[in-house]
C-alpha cells in the first residue's frame, strides 16, 4: 500500500511527558514533532489511550522504557490510521483501529507496528477499543499461552476489579473456566461477580488461602494470576492445586520474600512469569493475531466487554494518575485525546 500521507497532517503535536520522575503533577504537556512511521509501522491519530499501572511506575522513575522505544508514557491506544509505512500490507488509511504500543500513547499521533494494530472489534467505540490492548495482550499471555488454563479449571485472580482482573474474569469465564476473585472491598466483589465471578473474597475481611480451599473441596486452583507478590507468593503456593500454574505479573506488594518452596515440589507446581513491553515484535504479533481469533470474536458477541471506570481529557493525565494510585477505580481508566465517533 502507498506509504503517502495526506497533506492534513501538521508538523507538531501535543503529547504528555514525563518532566522528571515523581508524583502525578509532573506529567507535562510538550509539543514535538509528529512521528514518522519506519518499515513495517502505521501511524494513528490517537482518539484515546487507554492508562496502565505501567505508566505510573515509569513516570515515578521504576520501570524504564525499552532501548528504542518512546520515553512517553501510554502503552495502548485507538484511532484512525494516516499513514502507512513501507512493507505495511493490512490496513489503509482511514481505518479505525486499537493498538499496543511500545510507549508513546500519551499523544495525538503514535506509530505502531503493523503487527500490534487490531480492528476495532464489532459494536465497540473508539473509546472503549482503547481500553482494550494492553490488559487483553497481557492476560492472553499469561493466563492462557503461559498458564495453559483449560475449560474446567479454577482461575484464582488476583485484583479482580484492576483492568487486568476484570479482563481474566470474562475471559475465562467465556472459555468454561472457574473463577475466584479478590478485590479489596464489598464493593469491588460485587463488581466482580458481576462480571462473572463464581466467587469474589474481600482480602480485607477474609484468608484468601482458607477460601479458596473451602470453595475448591480442598483441591485449590489450577491457575493464579497474581500481580501482589510480597507475602502471596507463599500462600498463593498454599492455595494452588496439584500442578497448579502460578503467573506472576508484578510486584505491588514488593518482589523480596520468604517462600516455602517444598511446596512447590510437593504439588509440582510451575510458577512462572512476564512483562510485555520488552518482548519482541514478533511475539506481540502472535498475541495479537491469537486474540483476534479467539477473543474478538467473544467481544463482537458481547460476552467480553472492556469495563471503563473513568476517563480523562489527555491535558488532565496527572489527575488519571492520581485517580489510579488512590485505588477505588474498577476496571479502566482512559484518556480522551480526540473526537471519539
Amino acid at each position: 500500500m502507498s506509504s503517502s500521507a495526506p497533506d492534513v497532517l501538521a508538523d507538531s503535536m501535543t503529547v504528555i511527558a514525563i518532566s522528571e520522575p515523581g508524583p502525578p503533577d509532573v506529567l507535562k504537556a510538550e509539543q514535538r514533532r509528529i512521528a514518522v512511521p519506519h518499515e513495517g509501522e502505521v501511524l494513528i491519530k490517537v482518539a484515546a489511550a487507554g492508562v496502565n499501572r505501567p505508566d505510573v511506575l515509569q513516570r515515578q522513575g521504576a520501570y524504564p522504557a525499552p532501548k528504542g522505544a518512546s520515553d512517553l508514557p501510554g502503552l495502548e491506544v485507538s484511532g484512525t490510521i494516516v499513514k502507512l509505512g513501507r512493507g505495511t500490507s493490512r490496513y489503509a488509511i482511514g481505518d479505525k483501529v486499537c493498538a499496543l504500543c511500545p510507549g508513546g500513547g500519551y499523544a495525538e499521533y503514535v506509530a505502531v507496528a503493523e503487527g500490534h494494530v487490531l480492528p476495532v472489534p464489532q459494536g465497540l467505540d473508539l473509546t472503549q477499543a482503547a481500553a482494550l490492548p494492553e490488559t487483553f495482550f497481557t492476560v492472553w499471555t499469561n493466563v492462557f499461552q503461559r498458564g495453559g488454563l483449560q475449560s474446567g479449571e479454577t482461575l484464582l485472580v488476583h485484583g479482580g476489579s484492576s483492568g487486568i482482573g476484570t479482563t481474566a474474569i470474562q475471559i475465562a469465564k467465556a472459555r468454561g473456566a472457574s473463577v475466584i476473585a479478590t478485590a479489596g472491598s464489598d464493593e469491588k466483589c460485587a463488581a466482580c461477580k458481576a462480571l462473572g465471578a463464581d466467587h469474589a473474597i474481600n482480602y480485607q475481611t477474609t484468608d484468601y488461602v482458607d477460601a479458596v480451599e473451602s470453595i475448591t473441596g480442598g483441591t485449590g486452583a489450577n491457575v493464579i494470576l497474581d500481580m501482589v507478590g510480597g507475602d502471596y507468593i507463599d500462600r498463593n503456593y498454599k492455595a494452588a492445586a496439584i500442578e497448579g500454574r502460578i503467573i506472576q505479573i508484578a510486584f505491588l506488594n514488593g518482589a523480596i520474600a520468604e517462600v516455602d518452596f517444598s511446596r512447590l515440589m510437593i504439588k509440582r507446581l510451575t510458577h512462572t512469569g512476564s512483562t510485555l513491553r520488552p518482548q519482541s515484535i514478533e511475539a506481540k504479533t502472535r498475541i495479537a493475531q491469537e486474540l483476534e481469533r479467539e477473543v474478538w470474536p467473544l467481544i463482537a458477541s458481547g460476552r467480553v466487554m472492556p469495563q471503563i471506570d473513568a476517563t480523562f481529557a489527555l491535558k488532565d493525565a496527572a489527575a488519571a494518575h492520581a485517580h489510579m494510585e488512590a485505588g477505588s477505580h474498577i476496571g479502566k481508566i482512559v484518556l480522551i485525546v480526540s473526537e471519539t465517533e
